[in-house]
């Protein structure tokens, strides 16, 4: 049983490179994503997996903060990718996540949830982390675009954006559903 006392979050700033690297270990979390599937076009992701995706991610570290990681025990175990909607060219050409309004979010993208450790709540903490993190920036509008689950056990693979559980129980209301599998979601600081 885990003890959720025993976690702590931390922004991934320069300092924490290696946890990041630790947590996502040697096939960079997906197939070599370094979680920049959103922030490159499909074509440029696909020739970038791997090695490229991890320097264009530790580029990005070197001057904003991209996310937050948990940690159990001093173990980086549990991430989660924020960043201006701006930033995330795949949201650009999206019809079903297409802006709700015209107002500046930050959008939440992705999450990667050290595998002895899902199913336990993390992805909640993690938003809540997150929703702090950005109180103490000033940061206004938090959007996030979850998956419905498709069957009681989804593969880790289809839940990486989160599931709309997880983002209700952080506090987060529907504000409009395109698709019936992928609400867009927010919180409102």
């Amino acid at each position: 049983m885990m003890n959720k006392k025993k976690l702590e979050f931390h922004p991934l700033e320069k300092s924490r490179w290696k946890d990041f690297e630790k947590l996502f270990g040697e096939r960079g979390a997906c197939g070599g994503c370094w979680c920049m599937a959103w922030r490159l076009k499909s074509a440029d992701f696909e020739k970038e997996k791997g090695l490229t995706n991890k320097n264009s991610m530790k580029k990005i570290v070197k001057t904003e903060v991209p996310g937050i990681i948990a940690y159990y025990e001093n173990e980086p175990i549990g991430w989660c990718a924020f960043a201006p909607r701006e930033k995330y060219v795949r949201l650009e050409n999206s019809r079903v996540l297409a802006p709700v309004d015209d107002q500046k979010v930050w959008s939440i993208s992705c999450f990667f949830i050290n595998k002895e450790f899902r199913r336990k709540g993390i992805s909640t903490e993690l938003l809540k982390a997150v929703i702090k993190y950005c109180k103490s920036k000033k940061i206004k509008i938090l959007e996030a675009y979850p998956q419905e689950p498709y069957a009681e056990n989804i593969p880790a693979a289809f839940a990486w954006t989160g599931i709309p559980s997880a983002f209700e129980k952080a506090g987060f209301k529907v504000v409009k559903r395109r698709s019936p599998n992928r609400p867009i979601v927010r919180y409102y600081i």
